[in-house]
């Protein structure tokens, strides 16, 4: 199987602030490159769990400029040149076309597998054999998304409306997909959930680069106008210059409602029982890792815990000194000690970090971004 799939190639989007993760997640410390769940990073585990199918060589990772560094330092097995640096975030439509471009230039016939690095699977040999079926479907010209059956009405995540069968990859199920749905409210999500019809949408994706050209010539023509001037450039003395203009120009925007949502032949596979979570925000830790008989999470090493349920404590384990951090009587709390932050809030408000982030920006508080 591996012969016959030399063609297949990774795409890593790595490019994300993680924002809902501040104040660990820094501009010069993004979410991605954050020790979480052990001694290896988000980063570190995405690139990881592919490896077994992928040779390093075929490892893309599409990021920011100020973030490339880290990022290469974590995984030096990657060669340089499979870096793509874009010049500031525009979305994931335009991280996909500018990796299609550059992949297809250097293979025609390349299929791409666009993931994440800052999710956290627990079942890795699954993920893997559904890498592989999808990797079939792609082959038939079919733009492949992977979906998770919802657990809960999730207003966090899109969603994704099953059709009708399309047939059966490697024991996996794949199906029609009708329409992409936005982030829902409450009472939409728990519509979807009852439904039975509904995926949450991970933001993974199989296809040809060609096919996916092929979509965003037809669904974002200004995009593509602007990648076919990239695809000129590549090589060229002038390719940094043209990337950065053509960057200039362009709004952002995702691939999901870019060019998914008019796309033709896209099919969806149900991607259960991986143990598949984004890692958006601090609330998702609840759902991860093991919490103590009160329902708090404490990551870190030196507490004093008295009548305190449902709250989470995280000290950056990259400090160079530990501090006790005590509480008493207090409930639904988020407290994250990064040294030069302390954050304190309502788990209720997690979602709401942004408001913080954006404060600090109109502060011109650059030293805590």
């Amino acid at each position: 199987m591996m012969n016959a799939m030399m063609d297949y190639t990774a795409v890593i989007m790595a490019g994300g602030g993680g924002t809902r993760l501040w104040p660990l997640s820094r501009r010069t410390r993004p979410k991605q490159s954050l020790h979480l769940f052990g001694d290896r990073t988000l980063f570190q585990m995405a690139v990881d769990r592919i490896m077994p199918i992928m040779t390093p060589e075929r490892i893309f990772i599409v990021t920011v400029a100020d973030q490339a560094k880290i990022l290469e330092e974590q995984t030096p097995s990657i060669p340089k040149k499979n870096f793509i640096l874009e010049p500031a975030p525009r979305g994931t439509a335009s991280v996909v076309g500018l990796a299609a471009i550059i992949l297809h230039q250097q293979n025609p016939n390349c299929v791409m597998a666009v993931l994440t690095a800052d999710h956290y699977i627990a079942d890795v040999e699954r993920f893997q054999d559904l890498l592989l079926a999808s990797y079939e479907v792609a082959c038939d010209d079919e733009l492949v998304t992977l979906g998770i059956t919802p657990r809960y009405p999730d207003t966090g995540y899109g969603y994704i409306q099953r059709g009708d069968m399309l047939g059966q990859y490697r024991g996996y199920h794949a199906c029609r997909v009708k329409t992409f749905k936005e982030k829902p409210d409450l009472s939409q999500a728990e519509e979807y959930l009852a439904s039975g019809d509904y995926a949450w949408n991970s933001g993974m994706f199989v296809w040809k680069v060609s096919r996916i050209l092929e979509e965003i010539e037809q669904q974002m023509p200004n995009l593509y106008d602007g990648l076919k001037k990239i695809e000129n450039a590549l090589g060229s003395s002038d390719e940094g210059e043209i990337i950065e203009e053509v960057w200039s120009g362009l709004k952002s925007k995702t691939i999901d409602y870019g060019v998914m949502e008019g796309a033709k032949q896209v099919t969806v596979i149900p991607a259960d029982d991986l143990g598949w979570w984004d890692v958006g925000g601090w609330n998702r830790l609840f759902e991860l890792m093991e919490l103590d008989e009160m329902g708090n999470l404490i990551r870190a090493p030196k507490t004093l815990i008295l009548d305190t349920k449902d709250t989470l404590i995280y000290q950056d384990p990259m400090l160079e000194k530990e501090r006790l951090i005590a509480t008493l009587g207090i409930e639904g709390l988020i407290a994250i000690d990064t040294g030069d932050v302390l954050l304190l809030c309502q788990r209720e408000r997690a979602e709401d970090l942004r408001r913080l982030v954006k404060e600090l920006k109109i502060l011109n508080l650059d030293e805590y971004l």
